[in-house]
């Protein structure tokens, strides 16, 4: 018997439809780095990506993973040194990198967590212009359900910005 994987989504667990464009969400602790990427069946199966089917649920995730530090929904905690050598680390980042190199990658987002949460104190709101220009490009991939790849100005990406 041939079973297709299946994959539900990281904020609502809604299951994929073999037809359905989702976005996948991949973040690298050792650099406060999250990147929103097209989807790619692949990459999909990795237990360090998850998935999400729609903008919205993206910007979700994403603020989530600013306030936490930890793309683990909803059980996340504030972020935890990787006991993990740099050696090790590279390795695993030089793997990723090969799977990766075949993906589209819509935006990716770096903070400095020690700002942030002074940000995420005196005023959380001002995040909203940095979320809204995530949100704006991985709604411009996502057209009425489906994510256009053959647009002539596809690779909208949003700077790497500090906070």
């Amino acid at each position: 018997m041939n079973q297709t994987p299946t994959h539900a989504c990281t904020i609502c667990g809604a299951e994929r439809m073999a037809e359905a464009d989702w976005f996948l969400i991949t973040e690298s602790r050792w650099e406060d780095r999250v990147k929103v990427l097209g989807w790619n069946d692949q990459l999909a199966m990795k237990p360090s990506i998850h998935t999400a089917c729609s903008p919205n649920h993206v910007r979700e995730l994403v603020v989530h993973w600013m306030t936490t530090g930890s793309l683990d929904y909803p059980f996340a905690t504030v972020v935890v040194p990787f006991p993990e050598s740099v050696q090790g680390h590279k390795l695993l980042q030089q793997r990723n990198d090969i799977v990766m190199a075949n993906v589209h990658q819509i935006g990716e987002l770096a903070v400095h967590r020690e700002s942030l949460h002074r940000v995420l104190n005196d005023n959380p709101q001002s995040l909203n212009v940095i979320l809204d220009e995530l949100l704006y490009a991985v709604r411009r991939e996502w057209k009425n359900g489906t994510v256009n790849y053959e647009e002539e100005n596809r690779m909208v990406c949003v700077p790497t910005r500090a906070v």
